[in-house]
Parts: structure tokens; sequence; C-alpha cells
């Protein structure tokens, strides 16, 4: 089952510009699978999987020769993993900079050590994009709204990584094991972490509060630690591709939230695997935060491969007024609010619209949500 990725026509215009490709996101994804269909029948590409020792070993000595010896003729290098590589910055940096004819292409499952180890060498050498789970453009392209619709069930409870949508079978195995084996692998290696059982308990309090705001003092609490650990360990789940936050949208900081964040999974199944609940839409109690939290993660996935410039945020006031998702570029603002079981009154309250005049306003439901998704 063959599924056009829209990353590849962002990767080929990237190609043979002087500088090195990095591709990131969770392990899974499907990021190696995506270089081996759009370079696996070349011959001129060397593979390469830091995963490995002796790969690592190859690298130890970072000068030109030894690089050339690795390189040799070869005009397309791709190092899987390449955040396992001691000092992995400074050996790109020595790709690009001595190696004009020479493609360098390296994926990282995680960004939690990127910046210090990878990007900093790298400065104005390097392309960068990130690899999410399937979105529904990929997987549902060319088909009709109703067709599309039919999926939601299925991956509202699911998810869209690769594996677990092409065998659907198998899905709640696959899920349980992409959960347990891969969720905390990069946090715990990079962070070296003694309590991964808080990281289990902080993910499983998130889980449940998906659409709404999240204290970190709230959650310190709760899990008896402070709440700096809290942020510290939300930071780590984000920069491994688990999560992402919301900000507050505001131009009044005496009407509006300012300084409060949602948190959604990037994955509906995963969110769903951890709280260890699998069970059919039509038996399920939040219906409503998994539609939010899939339609707003559909949104940030279309963001990436578009490379749209739209800012996402959400908006509260302080007399409890809020809007799901907002999108600002410049002047434009645009409002969501997001219905599972819409109403034939459902709209974006007029609390925002009356602040807001200028901005459109739209409730997203499963009957209107494909453009929204970018199909």
């Amino acid at each position: 089952m063959d599924i056009f990725r829209n990353y590849v026509e962002q990767l080929n215009s990237w190609l043979f510009k002087g500088k090195a490709i990095i591709i990131t996101g969770a392990r899974q994804v499907g990021k190696t699978t995506l270089l081996q269909n759009t370079f696996g029948s070349r011959a001129d590409t060397l593979w390469l999987n830091a995963d490995e020792a002796a790969v690592r070993e190859s690298f130890s000595e970072l000068n030109v020769s030894n690089l050339q010896r690795i390189v040799g003729t070869y005009k397309i290098l791709i190092i899987d993993e390449v955040q396992r590589i001691k000092n992995a910055g400074l050996m790109l940096k020595l790709l690009v900079d001595n190696f004009k004819n020479l493609q360098v292409i390296a994926t990282g499952s995680s960004s939690i050590d990127i910046s210090e180890t990878i990007f900093e060498p790298l400065t104005g050498r390097h392309f960068l994009f990130h690899m999410y789970p399937f979105s529904l453009a990929e997987l549902y392209k060319g088909k009709s709204p109703f067709e599309v619709e039919q999926a939601l069930n299925f991956h509202l409870i699911y998810g869209s990584y690769p594996e677990v949508t092409i065998r659907k079978d198998m899905a709640a195995e696959l899920l349980k094991n992409l959960s347990n084996q891969y969720l905390y692998k990069d946090v715990l290696i990079w962070e070296d972490l003694r309590k991964p059982e808080l990281l289990d308990k902080l993910l499983k309090l998130l889980a449940y509060q998906i659409g709404s705001e999240v204290s970190l003092n709230e959650l310190g609490n709760q899990l008896k630690v402070k709440s700096e650990t809290v942020e510290r360990y939300i930071t780590l789940l984000e920069k491994s591709f688990v999560l992402f936050r919301l900000s507050s949208f505001s131009t009044n900081e005496r009407k509006e939230v300012t300084k409060m964040n949602k948190v959604y999974f990037w994955d509906n199944g995963v969110r769903n695997a951890v709280i260890e609940n699998l069970s059919e839409l039509s038996q399920r109690r939040d219906q409503g935060p998994l539609w939010e939290n899939f339609m707003i993660s559909e949104r940030m996935k279309m963001k990436a491969w578009s490379q749209s410039q739209y800012k996402s945020f959400f908006w509260r006031n302080y007399n409890q007024s809020e809007v799901d998702y907002v999108e600002t570029l410049k002047d434009e603002i645009a409002a969501y609010e997001m219905k599972w079981n819409p109403s034939k009154s459902a709209k974006v309250t007029a609390a925002f619209t009356n602040s807001y005049p200028y901005a459109t306003a739209q409730v997203i439901s499963p009957k209107n949500f494909t453009p929204f998704c970018g199909l």
C-alpha cells in the first residue's frame, strides 16, 4: 500500500542546493520509507544507520580524509538516526563544506538534543522539516468528503501512524507496542530520566485533559513534584513529537487569558493507548475532546507540509467564553470551533466575534471538515 507523502515535493525542491537536509519526526512515522521510496532505486546513494555501532564508530575520526573514505564517489549520503553520532553537527558541517557535489540527508527521531549537537554547527547550512503520522490529505487524496467521513471513527480511536493505518486488523496491538516501546525511548536515552513512571503518570493526566487548559502547578501537586519538573517533562515530550502546545491568543490582557496553554497529542491513537482505552467511538464519553484533538493535529500537520506561516492559538476571556482554535497571519484572524455533534445553532462565541469583528469564524464538524484538513 503506497501512500504518497506530501513532503516529497518539498524534499525534491531542496536537493543539491549546497545544504544538508534534516528530517525529524517520531519513530515509525515513515522517515526512512519516504527516503527509500524517493532514492531506493538510485545506485549513487549510500545508506547508513547510526543505530548501528559500526556506523557510529566509522565517524569517530572527524577529518576530511576519513569522510572521503566513507563517502567515496556517492552523490547522495543518507544517515538514519544521525543524533546517535558523536559531534554529528560538526560531521555534517564538514561534509557540506568539503563535498560540494554530495547531497547529505539525515534523519532524527528526536529534537531533544539536536538543537545543540546538530543545528548550531549547521547554521546556514541546512534545510529542516518535520514529519508526522499520516494526514487525512495523504491517506484520502482524491476521495470524496463522504468517503473520508466514513474513515473518521477509525482515526479518532486508532490515529494515523503508518503501520497502524496500513494494518488495521492489528491496530490495537500495534498501538500498544508503539506506545510501550517507542514513546519514551528518545526521552529516556537523551535525558537519562530516573523516574520514567513519573513521565507515564504525567502523560495519562495530559491525555485526560486534551482540549482543556493545563496548569503546571495543578499537575505538579497531583504528581507531588515541582511545576518546573512538569514543565521540563512536557518540553521533552514536545521535542520527542508526542505532544504539542497551543498558547492563548490575546490583544487585551485585561479581558483575555494570556499565559495559559492547551496540550494536544500528535496522534489520537497514541493518546488512547496511553489511557488504555481503545473502545469504539459509540461507547465513549470523550467524543468531543477526541474530535478537537484530531482536527487540530490534522491542521498542524497540514501547516507543516504546506509550509504555512499561520500561527496557531486558542482563545478564552475571563468570562469563560472560549474558542477552540485560532489562526493568525499579519492582520488576518480565523476562529474555529470543533463540534463532533453540532446543533443547528452551533457557532463561534459572540464574545470573540464581537471583539474581533473582522475575523472569519467557522464551526468544524464531520460534515464540513475536509477543507480544514487540506483535502
